[in-house]
C-alpha cells in the first residue's frame, strides 16, 4: 500500500491575516459606519499578514450587518478597495455565517478557484442607537431605505407565538434553558449557578481581550443576581446573560492558498490551516422542533468536527462555542464530552466581548488565530444563528493538513436521522396540558408581564399558553428554584382574547 501524494500547495488553504477594530468615538458624529469599520479590519488583517494582498483579492464574504442599511454594500466596499471579485458576497443574517463563509473561503482555495479570498464584518449599533436617541443626523453614506430589511425572527413564527411575545431571541431560548436543565436533572438552582459560572468565565477571556467592549470579570453571583442595572428579561435570563449587540466593530480574515502566502513571503508562523467542518439546521418555525432539551443539528455538526479531532473534544486546544445564552455552550460542551471546568471561548462571548450582531465569529476567528499562533495545535469554531436554527463548525490547526479538504460539509442526513416525531401545533385546547418547557416576561421596571408555558396536551398535541401576571400561584410554581416545573400538569382554559391559557393542578 502506497502514501496518498502531498496536496499541491495551490490546492491547501490557509488563513494568513487577522484584523479587528473597536470604535469607541468621543463625538456620535465621529463614529465609524460600517463600511468605514470593514475597510479598516480588511487594512489590518493586511498589515497582519505583512503583504500587499487585497488589491489580489479574488473572493469578498461580507457578513450580514443591520446597524445600517446600504444597496449592495459588498459592492460598494469592493470599490473602495479597488478590486474586482468573481466571488462577491453579502450574506442572509445568520450568526454561524462567518464560519460558513471562512469554510467556503477556504474550499474555494481548495478546488483552485482562487488564491486570495477576504471574510469580513462590521456593526456600528451603539453609535446608529445614540445618534437616534439624541435626533443626530450621521454624515454616513445615505441610509437605503428603499433597501427591504431582512426577514428575521417573527416572520417566521406563528401568530400565536408572536401574540405571547416569544418570538425573539431572549424569549425562546429559555425554552431550551428550562427543557435541557430538566432534562440532565438539574434543579432550577443548580442550572443557574451552572450559567453564573460558565458566563463568569467568558467574562474572564472578554477582561483578557483588548478587543473587547465589556473588560471586566464578572462574578457567578454577579451575572445571575437581578438588579437595577441588571435587569430580569425572559426568565431565567437577566441583562448580564444576554447578547451585547449595542458596540461598534469591524473583523476580517484574509486566506490564500499555501503556495500564495509562500510565494508572498508571509511567514510561516503567521498561518494557520482550516482542517474542515460541518453544517447542518433546524426548521425557523422553532414550534415544528421534536423537543428542546438538545438540538439534533447542533450535536451533527460537533460530532463532526470531533471526528477532525480523533473523535475526542479534548483534544482541542483552544475553543469558541456561541455564546448569545447560556443554553447553547452549555448543551455544546455536553456534546463534545468537556468537564464543566471549560472555559468554552477565546474570545469573551457575546456578552461581554459585545455582539455586534451576526460578525462575533469572526472576532472569535481572529482570536482562535492568535492563539494557534501562539502555540496552541487544534482549534474549534462553532457558530449558530437563529434560534438554534443553523449550527456550523470549522476546525483549524498548527499543522497543514494530510488530506484535501472535503467540499461536501452538510450533516444535515445525520441530524435528520436522529428527530424524532415532531407534535402537530394547535392555537385552541382544553383539558390537562403537561409542561414541556417555559419562560415569564419581565417589563422594563422589573414587574411580570406574564408566563408562557409549551405545554402537551392528553392527545399529545403542542400548545403555547399564558399565565397572566395575577395568577400568583402558577407563577410561583414555574419560579421555584428548587424543583424544575417541566413536567408538571395542569389545566388549560381559553381566554376570551383567543389565547389558551394554563393554571397549575
Amino acid at each position: 500500500m502506497t502514501d496518498k501524494p502531498p496536496i499541491p500547495d495551490h490546492h491547501i488553504p490557509v488563513i494568513v491575516g487577522i484584523g479587528e477594530i473597536v470604535d469607541r468615538p468621543k463625538e456620535i458624529t465621529d463614529g465609524l459606519e460600517p463600511l468605514d469599520l470593514l475597510e479598516r479590519a480588511l487594512q489590518r488583517a493586511e498589515a497582519d499578514a505583512g503583504a500587499r494582498l487585497i488589491s489580489e483579492v479574488q473572493s469578498l464574504d461580507v457578513v450580514n450587518f443591520l446597524s445600517w442599511r446600504y444597496r449592495d454594500p459588498e459592492r460598494l466596499l469592493a470599490q473602495r478597495l479597488g478590486i474586482t471579485s468573481a466571488h462577491c458576497y453579502y450574506g442572509p443574517v445568520g450568526g454561524e455565517s462567518p464560519i460558513r463563509y471562512i469554510h467556503e473561503a477556504a474550499k474555494r482555495i481548495a478546488r483552485g478557484e482562487c488564491t486570495v479570498a477576504a471574510v469580513c464584518g462590521a456593526e456600528a449599533q451603539s453609535t446608529a442607537t445614540k445618534a437616534d436617541r439624541a435626533g443626530v443626523k450621521l454624515p454616513w453614506t445615505p441610509f437605503a431605505h428603499d433597501v427591504e430589511e431582512p426577514k428575521r425572527g417573527a416572520a417566521f413564527q406563528k401568530p400565536l407565538a408572536v401574540k405571547l411575545g416569544v418570538f425573539r431571541p431572549v424569549t425562546v431560548y429559555p425554552f431550551y434553558e428550562a427543557a435541557s436543565s430538566a432534562h440532565w436533572g438539574q434543579t432550577p438552582h443548580q442550572a443557574m449557578a451552572e450559567s453564573g459560572t460558565l458566563w463568569s468565565r467568558y467574562s474572564e477571556a472578554a477582561a483578557q481581550n483588548p478587543n473587547a467592549w465589556l473588560k471586566r470579570r464578572y462574578t457567578p453571583d454577579e451575572i445571575t443576581t437581578p438588579t437595577a442595572e441588571n435587569r430580569l428579561i425572559a426568565w431565567p435570563y437577566n441583562k448580564l446573560m444576554v447578547a451585547n449587540p449595542s458596540v461598534n466593530m469591524g473583523g476580517a480574515l484574509l486566506l490564500t492558498s499555501l503556495a500564495k502566502a509562500r510565494a508572498a513571503g508571509i511567514a510561516e508562523d503567521k498561518l494557520v490551516y482550516p482542517l474542515g467542518g460541518a453544517s447542518a439546521e433546524e426548521p425557523r418555525d422553532y414550534l415544528l422542533r421534536d423537543q428542546f432539551h438538545e438540538s439534533h443539528p447542533q450535536n451533527a455538526v460537533l460530532k463532526a468536527a470531533m471526528d477532525l479531532a480523533g473523535g475526542d473534544g479534548k483534544k482541542f486546544d483552544a475553543i469558541e462555542l456561541y455564546s448569545c445564552f447560556p443554553c447553547v455552550p452549555k448543551m455544546a460542551r455536553r456534546t463534545l464530552g468537556l468537564s464543566a471546568d471549560v472555559r468554552p471561548t477565546v474570545t469573551g462571548g457575546l456578552t461581554f466581548f459585545g455582539a455586534p450582531l451576526n460578525t462575533y465569529m469572526t472576532h472569535a476567528a481572529c482570536a482562535i488565530v492568535r492563539r494557534i499562533r501562539g502555540g496552541d495545535k487544534l482549534g474549534l469554531l462553532y457558530g449558530q444563528g437563529g434560534f438554534v436554527t443553523k449550527h456550523h463548525a470549522l476546525v483549524v490547526s498548527k499543522i497543514a493538513p494530510r488530506d484535501a479538504l472535503a467540499q461536501e460539509t452538510s450533516v444535515q442526513a445525520e441530524a435528520d436521522r436522529n428527530k424524532g416525531a415532531v407534535p402537530q401545533f394547535i392555537t385552541e385546547a382544553s383539558g390537562k396540558g403537561k409542561v414541556e418547557s417555559f419562560t415569564v416576561l419581565y417589563g422594563r421596571g422589573g414587574d411580570v408581564e406574564h408566563g408562557v408555558v409549551m405545554l402537551r396536551t392528553e392527545d399529545d398535541r403542542r400548545t403555547l399558553a399564558r399565565i397572566p401576571a395575577s395568577d400568583e400561584g402558577t407563577l410561583g410554581h414555574l419560579l421555584n428554584m428548587d424543583r424544575t416545573p417541566v413536567g408538571s400538569l395542569g389545566d388549560i382554559t381559553m381566554a376570551a382574547d383567543g389565547v389558551p391559557e394554563w393554571r397549575v393542578a
